[in-house]
């Protein structure tokens, strides 16, 4: 496979090499494309989450929630986040 990058490109990868980070070109558009792969497997999962949300929605088993709410969950977060940093 052959592939043309953009000038700005080609200057990224070969300062990524003269860096040290790559060896050469190929390891520099495997990492990229493995970057990609990992990108996209985390899109496909929220998607099925997303899915599954709303079919949860329509079949009326969502949690309403208000402004009260929203402001005690961030309560209790923020108190068992301290608690955590205090127990170190």
């Amino acid at each position: 496979m052959e592939i043309e990058l953009t000038p700005e490109q080609d200057t990224f990868v070969h300062l990524g090499i003269a860096e040290g980070r790559f060896r050469d070109e190929q390891e520099a558009v495997k990492a990229a494309l493995k970057l990609w792969e990992v990108r996209e497997r985390v899109r496909v999962e929220l998607m099925a989450a997303l899915e599954i949300g709303e079919a949860e929605l329509d079949a009326g088993e969502g949690t309403e929630y208000s402004t009260e709410t929203i402001l005690s969950l961030v309560d209790a977060v923020k108190t068992r986040g301290r608690a955590k940093l205090t127990a170190r």
